[in-house]
């Protein structure tokens, strides 16, 4: 009897044998098996187009939850962010900011052109500069119009812009005046303050009015803004505000990236100041190498075609230098300090 051993071994030598004679047969087998195979995939996917678009998203598409900060101020002044209600108020804005990405990115866009005019009017009337961000909560920064009336950057209804000094009438709206709106808000939020000694009070009642405020502070014997119950607007009118400031200043945490080149630059203006009535604003506007329409997109506060003036009063113009709509002349220059605080690290990025 032969030993086990050789036995495997003639065995496996047979085998070997075997498969070298065959292998010309297996060979063309398994081609055409790997062949049948994706055509039969090929066949399924034609059938069924969407179901690798829909694999596709299901492993690419993800959402993270914003992380909130540990602690949140508005003007100073501390938002109680321990409170269950307060927090998860401020966490419903975030999340509208951080994916309602369109609106953020105007946001960070206009508000390099914008912040550098209302900065310094804030600072000058010893308005805190958080402020600022009221403006975004109000319009986005943007020329807009609501159903009930309010209108311009700082969205003053007529009668109120009127009580702090705006000019309003068929021909002139200084509502969309920034400078001059800006001002005008300054005036009401300095009244404010001093009505209610806080400035989160302050803030909440360019929403509701003082008036309004005032009445749910009495009617519900309380004095924080944290504490009131409020119509839905106004309770969530702080936290857009909150909000606002937080991505702002830390852009990169939320997933916002920007290059230089993609905000609006500051653009270069010269003054004209007239104290009589301009009859024809497009050649007005000719006769200084411009068009009508860029003489209202810079002076957005005029209406019509014409400038009347019969008490004489002195109104600013601003106009663009030449050539400072050329989109080359601004290439390379960085964003001022006080706008973007986190630069782009493209090493952040996968």
């Amino acid at each position: 009897m032969s030993h086990p051993y050789q036995r495997a071994l003639k065995m496996g030598q047979n085998l070997n044998y075997m498969i070298k004679r065959n292998l010309k047969y297996i060979l063309p087998v398994a081609a055409a098996v790997v062949a049948a195979m994706i055509f039969i995939y090929g066949i399924g996917y034609n059938k069924d187009p969407q179901r690798d678009y829909r694999g596709a998203f299901q492993r690419n598409y993800k959402i993270f939850t914003p992380e909130l900060p540990e602690k949140a101020d508005f003007a100073g002044e501390e938002v109680p962010l321990d409170n269950l209600l307060v927090r998860e108020s401020f966490d419903r804005e975030i999340m509208a900011f951080t994916f309602m990405h369109s609106t953020t990115q105007q946001m960070f866009k206009r508000a390099q052109r914008y912040f550098p005019i209302i900065e310094p009017i804030l600072k000058q009337n010893n308005i805190p500069d958080d402020f600022k961000f009221l403006a975004i909560a109000e319009s986005n920064l943007g020329n807009t119009s609501s159903p009930a009336g309010a209108e311009g950057v700082w969205q003053f209804l007529a009668s109120t812009g009127r009580k702090y000094g705006l000019e309003i009438n068929s021909d002139i709206d200084e509502r969309y005046n920034l400078i001059k709106a800006t001002l005008a808000a300054g005036k009401y939020l300095l009244e404010a303050h001093d009505s209610f000694g806080d400035w989160t009070l302050a803030a909440a009642s360019y929403n509701r009015g003082m008036n309004g405020i005032e009445r749910a502070l009495k009617g519900q014997k309380v004095t924080n803004y944290y504490d009131l119950y409020l119509n839905e607007e106004t309770a969530r009118y702080i936290f857009r505000i909150l909000a606002a400031k937080e991505i702002y200043n830390n852009p990169t945490k939320y997933g916002f990236y920007l290059l230089e080149s993609d905000f609006y630059p500051a653009v270069k203006t010269y003054t004209v100041t007239v104290d009589t009535t301009i009859e024809d604003l497009p050649e007005f506007a000719r006769q200084r190498g411009l068009t009508y329409r860029i003489l209202r997109e810079f002076n957005p506060w005029i209406h019509g075609y014409a400038l009347p003036n019969k008490s004489r009063r002195r109104y600013v113009l601003t106009l663009p230098e030449k050539d400072a709509l050329s989109v080359s002349s601004y290439s390379g220059k960085k964003p001022p300090e006080t706008f973007f605080h986190d630069t782009l690290k493209i090493n952040e990025i996968d």
